[in-house]
């Protein structure tokens, strides 16, 4: 990797990458797990999307270590948007797109004639497209404010760890699987992989919720070469109060600002916990100032933002609701 190369080296966000993995997961072709709530939430509106001829194109270049990758393109800001995503796809040529469907149609052959006939159609990227915006609104639109959040409070951890230790501390803990050494970045396993830029345009590191517990490498030209990572403090999404006792805490502090206490188990900003909470701005900084008044909070300025953390007493706070206690002879069962 040259010089350039690591300039350019950077964290982004990508919601195609993030509603490519949710696809997968509801389709059953990735070993994510969404939790029961989520799924039983989504399913409906999954199962009535696979039903159109377009919808059901999308899933049929999917397989679990294949797939076209015109249709999840790697960001190219930090704040990627929608409509950015839907735009690049659009802007696929024709022939690019039949070369990456008849690379997925060798991996998993097309059964149904309807799709095989979209899939060989002149307006194939279009349809697509149609399909991908379809699915972004039905599926993963109202909850990307907290998915966003998530992905971004990880950035901005470890941008903080960028500053104090380079490179190295700032992979720190990204996956067991990534390490970087000799001028590139390794993903180990079957088959191990050496992620290498050379041409100037950087790495990108993306991190998903979608992706936990593995870890995923996009090479595919023209985009640069990105890692998606698991985002630190997903599980957070799924249940804020998970292993917690929500009433106990509730009981004692409010049901707003023992959700806050449980979720800064990893500092956090308050425009972020916020998104992730799915509450008001100004009343998350009203509950950070009570908490932090009570001792249970403390703050530190990281580059332009004020990020939150938990003291002592809140991480014992939150503790003591988590520990198994007895009563009637019964152990409260856990997580």
């Amino acid at each position: 990797m040259t010089g350039e190369d690591l300039l350019r080296t950077r964290f982004a966000l990508s919601p195609a990458f993030e509603l490519d993995g949710l696809l997968r997961a509801l389709a059953g072709v990735s070993r994510v797990r969404l939790p029961q709530a989520w799924r039983a939430r989504l399913r409906p509106a999954f199962d009535r999307l696979r039903l159109q001829p377009g919808f059901a194109a999308l899933l049929a270049l999917q397989s679990p270590r294949h797939g076209a990758a015109f249709v999840t393109p790697p960001p190219s800001v930090l704040a990627q948007t929608w409509e950015e995503d839907v735009a690049r796809v659009l802007a696929t040529p024709v022939g690019v797109a039949r070369e990456e469907i008849s690379a997925c149609a060798g991996h998993r052959p097309v059964g149904d004639p309807r799709v095989a006939a979209l899939l060989g159609s002149a307006s194939v990227v279009e349809h697509l497209a149609d399909a991908l915006t379809a699915a972004w609104h039905e599926l993963l639109a109202a909850d990307w404010p907290q998915v966003r959040a998530v992905c971004e409070r990880d950035v901005v951890h470890r941008a903080g760890r960028l500053g104090g230790g380079g490179w190295v501390a700032a992979l720190g803990g990204l996956h067991p699987r990534v390490r970087w050494g000799g001028g590139a970045v390794a993903v180990t396993g079957v088959p191990g992989r050496r992620v290498r830029a050379s041409d100037g345009s950087g790495l990108l590191f993306v991190p998903s919720v979608f992706v936990w517990p593995r870890v995923a490498v996009h090479l595919d030209a023209p985009w640069p070469a990105a890692i998606i990572y698991p985002a630190r403090g997903a599980a957070a999404l799924w249940e804020s109060t998970r292993g917690h006792d929500p009433d106990a805490l509730a009981a004692l502090l409010g049901r707003s600002r023992a959700r806050l206490l449980v979720a800064l188990a990893d500092p956090a900003g308050t425009t972020h916990l916020a998104r992730s909470l799915g509450l008001a701005v100004g009343a998350v900084g009203d509950h950070l100032a009570v908490l932090r008044r009570a001792g249970l909070l403390d703050r530190a300025r990281a580059g332009r933002s004020v990020l939150y953390r938990r003291t002592p007493l809140g991480d014992a706070l939150v503790a003591g609701a988590s520990a198994p206690r007895a009563r009637h002879g019964r152990l409260r069962p856990q997580g």
